[in-house]
């Protein structure tokens, strides 16, 4: 019989981080890493510098997404 091993928390799905990695707004979003950073330069997606590190708060990818939801109801 095999040991059982936990994998590691999933970090995009994790409820108590406050900032996020690109790669972790992406996945949250289900899109590339580089359509995040195209969100991100066009303004579509909020982030924040920490030195030489960009990261988006937990709570944009939602924010993002009503934006978005709100502007194809509209159309």
């Amino acid at each position: 019989m095999q040991p059982f091993h936990a994998a590691a928390p999933d970090a995009a799905h994790d409820p108590t981080l406050i900032l996020l990695t690109v790669e972790e707004a992406a996945r949250r979003l289900r899109v590339g890493r580089t359509t995040c950073f195209t969100l991100i330069r066009t303004g579509a997606l909020e982030s924040l510098t920490i030195g030489t590190l960009r990261r988006v708060p937990a709570d944009a990818p939602a924010a993002y997404l009503a934006s978005l939801r709100a502007e194809q109801r509209a159309a």
